[in-house]
């Protein structure tokens, strides 16, 4: 007899090997991440199955139970709706939405955004004073969206000054906690994490650079 193959298993062994792997070199337990891949499941799931608005463009990533939203939709009732199905998710603690009312991201625009996307990737990768693992990127009509947590304001400038030196970045929103901040949702707190702080939630906009 044939297997069917479920997508959304494929997914979350996938997720759950990677975690595996990165553990040991970030900030959040391996509990933590179990979590985060359940609770995108879990949002995806709602999405699939709820079929009132074109989702096609909307992306998301959750880290610490903290869910970030983007790209568009066609009206301010979807918007809306989207932030619904996403606090209604299980594994979810906070929804930070920042879904446009718009027209649909055109194709020329969603390669240049992977463009950014892999450009930054690659430069909080190789760059040692920053735990690339702690920092998920997203990339919606060339604003890049940050969402992680951060050993502190340099590490967090160095992030964003990375960003800000990659041709077609118009702007960077900053959803970076940092390590001794009380509102991330973590298993376990270490007494040696950083003094609690904020990071700021948005940045200024900036030019487009050539």
């Amino acid at each position: 007899m044939k297997k069917t193959s479920n997508p959304f298993l494929l997914i979350a062994t996938l997720g759950l090997a990677s975690l595996a792997l990165s553990a040991c070199v970030t900030n959040r337990t391996f509990g933590d991440g179990v979590d985060d891949t359940m609770a995108d499941l879990s949002m995806k799931s709602r999405l699939l199955q709820d079929g009132l608005y074109n989702y096609n463009d909307i992306d998301m990533s959750v880290f610490e139970g903290r869910l970030l939203l983007t790209g568009t939709i066609s009206s301010q009732d979807g918007k809306q709706h989207v932030e619904d199905l996403a606090r209604a998710s299980k594994g979810v603690n906070e929804v930070l939405n920042e879904i446009v009312v718009g027209k649909h991201t055109s194709m020329g625009q969603g390669a240049r955004d992977l463009w950014i996307d892999e450009r930054l990737g690659a430069a909080l990768l190789t760059d040692a004073a920053v735990i690339r693992s702690n920092y998920q990127i997203v990339v919606s009509n060339g604003i890049v969206y940050l969402l992680g947590v951060a050993q502190g304001p340099q590490e967090l400038n160095r992030a964003v000054e990375h960003a800000r030196n990659i041709r077609g970045v118009k702007k960077i929103v900053s959803h970076v906690l940092y390590v001794g901040d009380p509102r991330r949702q973590v298993r376990q707190v270490s007494p040696q994490t950083a003094p609690a702080a904020g990071a700021p939630e948005a940045l200024e906009p900036i030019g487009t650079q050539n």
